[in-house]
């Protein structure tokens, strides 16, 4: 039987479909033509032919402006002088893992295996109309931002700004390592809200170092590179969909193993923890300080030219200014006026209501004196100038602040300390008249070195800074530079006596022109013999009286003057009770002295400024006068001590108080404090209580507070609120029990050092206190009315 032939297992070749030669080549002219035009539009492109190219030199030193760096003693940023850019550019190794992570898993998972060009992403982005992905890596994203401006919706206009960051990415590969193009992008991007580049992002949003970001707000400041403005994370923004895009870069770094499942789900459950801090010029950290800096700065750079002749520019060249500020002691500081001030506030208010006081907010004044005041305000306001400038008549400019207006004023209790509002100009000046105001200075006495700097209780509101631009009567805190003077001069000690009773200096007697008579607060006399430092302590007028009597005024004017105190003093008895005027600044400085063991130190704020290449252009030299012996400081020291156990300030060491006296409850803000360690104070209260102050001193830090109105009338109707130690001693109490709580502060709870051989006798008399008695109300009781 014959075998089945077997068929062949080669199929026949199908014709050719009718054309397909022709549509082959087409295809691959078409191919080869795109591959042409790609390459020649990529050529055009790099010889500037669609626009200028960067040179070599701008791709070596790109142009962008850097803010002036304000950096604090504990190495944090305070703040930033700019005009546009509030930028500080840092280095890849200043920038955390979890920041690089987010950023590569997020935007550019194959950065380190490109060349400025993801050829992957590319095609996928042509493939799928960009609907699962964009195609543009770090590096085009870095070009674009430093050299190529945003296309009109032309789409061929798109397409030449496309290849010309091309361009340009791959000509930054060549000239910068991948690292350093992590860190150009980060430090160039626009985060909103004045915090240009990853430095500025991170204090303001999270008022930390960028190195000091966790996972979570890393991932959020990268979810903000896709935009901006549309995930802007503060509350009035759009905090929700910022957090949805926070959430979607946890998943992206999930994705790629950066984070396990746990740790993503954990962290995206959390919200988002801003610590939002703006950095404007009248907003954030310290910022009556950095004012006076910027002043400061200024005349530096006018009295400093480049080698080449040229002005260094506050604002774009990037320089970096050392101060003596602690950031930690500088919160601490602005928190303790803020919340007593607005203790001290509402109780203001409460004192002064229209019912009840009709001048209100001004007491004691007639009223052509109340009309000169606001005339005074009218005239030297805003409004006035620009109208005046604008060529407004006076009738004019006067019938325009009686117009109501839609105004933001400032207000303790509402969001951001200001509210929106409707009101004539002419009631917001009285308004704002109705404000206490306050300062505090804080200084290392040994190196003159400032810690805290607090101009007033809101730089936005209220710019005149009360540290240092204004001064005020000092009252009672002047007193121990009297005693100061009577025991470096005369060999008097703090244990000598002399009688409470009204003491009077003839007239033509020290400069005197009338016979001069000062009262005791109260005008009681008790008749007693009392020690210097039981008078100084109860703060008696008398007996200051009478060692200003056996000194003399040209001496302790003389005494003053070396310790730094610039103010107009008269020669005359009266500034023993403290006439004269004053600002905090030139009192931090003097009390320094005493606790310095006699040697004035000239307080410091900046210790050095560099370029942005860190370069040192500045350095400060300590400027230092030897006043008084080691003995006479400390005895003055031991005599300043005995305030705090038997005098005005013993309030610090109290406790129950708030049972039977209704102003602690109200102003006393955080009473009680109930300090155990040695503190030497003063407090000082001006007539009518315009005026409070008190100086509180341990052996390394010596801090000055002042409270009042702007202007005297505005007051306190009695002493008991008024005085010294209910408005300005507990702003230093709560920022030294603040400053206590941080150990790394090193604030001293030791005894001020006494000298070896003391010749002065100190130690007179006990406390009055009794044993197992806090001494409350003997001491408080016998203290009312006295002049603090």
């Amino acid at each position: 039987m014959a075998k089945a032939k077997t068929p062949s297992k080669t199929p026949k070749r199908q014709p050719m479909p009718k054309g397909f030669k022709t549509y082959a080549r087409i295809f691959w002219a078409l191919f080869f033509l795109g591959i042409t035009g790609f390459f020649s539009l990529f050529y055009l492109a790099s010889i500037g032919v669609f626009g200028d190219m960067p040179t070599f030199d701008r791709l070596e030193n790109p142009q962008t402006n850097q803010a002036t760096q304000i950096i604090s003693a504990d190495d944090k940023v305070l703040g930033t002088f700019y005009l546009e850019e509030n930028r500080n550019p840092i280095t890849f190794e200043e920038l955390p893992e979890n920041l690089v992570q987010a950023l590569l898993a997020t935007e550019d998972i194959r950065f380190y295996d490109h060349s400025g060009i993801d050829a992957i992403g590319t095609l996928r982005a042509v493939a799928y109309l960009g609907t699962r992905g964009g195609a543009s890596t770090i590096t085009q994203q870095l070009s674009k931002l430093l050299f190529t401006k945003s296309a009109s919706s032309n789409k061929f206009a798109r397409l030449l700004q496309k290849v010309k960051e091309w361009v340009i990415a791959t000509r930054l590969e060549r000239q910068y390592t991948k690292n350093e193009i992590i860190a150009m992008y980060l430090n160039i991007y626009d985060f909103g809200n004045n915090a240009d580049g990853i430095r500025s992002a991170a204090n303001i949003y999270f008022g930390k170092e960028p190195v000091e970001l966790d996972a979570k707000e890393s991932a959020m400041l990268v979810g903000m590179l896709k935009n901006s403005s549309l995930y802007n994370p503060i509350p009035s923004r759009n905090p929700e969909g910022t957090r949805n895009r926070r959430n979607a870069v946890l998943s992206q770094m999930e994705k790629y193993a950066f984070l396990d499942s746990a740790t993503k789900d954990s962290l995206q459950a959390r919200p988002l923890d801003l610590n939002f801090s703006p950095q404007t010029h009248r907003d954030g950290k310290a910022t009556y300080f950095r004012m006076y800096l910027q002043g400061f700065l200024k005349q530096w750079i006018a009295e400093n030219p480049k080698e080449d002749g040229s002005k260094y520019n506050l604002y774009l060249d990037g320089l970096k200014v050392y101060t003596t500020i602690d950031s930690r002691m500088q919160a601490n500081a602005e928190n303790a006026v803020r919340g007593h001030m607005k203790n001290l506030q509402a109780a203001f208010f409460k004192q002064n209501t229209q019912k009840k006081n009709p001048t209100t907010p001004f007491r004691d004044i007639e009223p052509e004196q109340e009309q000169a005041i606001i005339d005074r305000a009218i005239r030297t306001s805003e409004r006035r100038r620009q109208m005046r400038e604008k060529g407004f008549t006076e009738a004019q400019i006067l019938a325009s602040f009686k117009v109501k207006r839609a105004m933001k004023v400032f207000d303790w209790n509402s969001p951001n300390q200001q509210k929106d509002t409707l009101m004539t100009p002419l009631d917001s000046i009285r308004y704002y008249k109705s404000f206490l105001r306050a300062a505090m200075m804080s200084m290392e006495p040994q190196t003159g070195h400032v810690r805290a700097w607090v101009g007033g209780v809101n730089y936005r509101h209220f710019q005149y800074d009360n540290v240092i631009q204004g001064t005020r009567q000092a009252g009672s805190i002047f007193k121990p530079f009297v005693y100061a003077t009577a025991i470096d001069q005369l060999r008097l000690s703090p244990c000598e006596t002399l009688p409470d009773t009204q003491f009077c200096i003839a007239a033509g007697k020290h400069g005197n022109m009338e016979r001069w008579c000062p009262k005791n607060s109260g005008g009681t006399y008790t008749g007693e013999m009392l020690t210097y430092k039981r008078a100084l302590a109860r703060s008696v007028n008398s007996v200051t009286a009478q060692v200003i009597d056996k000194v003399g005024p040209n001496p302790v004017v003389q005494l003053v003057k070396n310790l730094g105190i610039k103010s107009d003093l008269l020669p005359v008895p009266s500034i023993a009770l403290g006439t004269a005027d004053v600002n905090v600044y030139e009192m931090v400085g003097a009390y320094g002295a005493f606790a310095n063991k006699g040697v004035y130190v000239k307080p410091v704020m900046v210790t050095a400024i560099t370029d942005k290449a860190g370069t040192l252009l500045y350095e400060y030299v300590p400027e230092t006068k030897d006043v008084m012996s080691q003995d006479v400081a400390y005895t003055v020291t031991n005599l300043l001590e005995g305030v705090t156990k038997d005098g005005s300030g013993i309030r610090l060491r109290t406790e129950g108080a708030e049972e039977y006296r209704p102003e602690y409850k109200e102003i006393v803000t955080g009473y009680p404090w109930a300090f155990k360690n040695p503190i030497a104070g003063k407090t000082g209260t001006t007539q009518n209580q315009s005026d409070g102050w008190f100086m509180g001193m341990v052996p390394n830090l010596v801090s000055v507070v002042w409270v009042g109105g702007e202007e005297r009338a505005t007051h306190f109707e009695t002493i008991a609120y008024g005085q010294g130690a209910s408005m300005a001693l507990p702003i230093w109490a709560n920022y030294m029990r603040d400053n206590y709580a941080i150990p790394e502060l090193g604030i001293s709870m030791e005894a001020f050092e006494r000298p070896e051989n003391l010749s002065i006798v100190v130690d007179c008399e006990p406390v009055v206190t009794e044993e197992g008695d806090p001494g409350i109300d003997l001491a408080e009781d016998d203290l009312e009315g006295l002049d603090f």
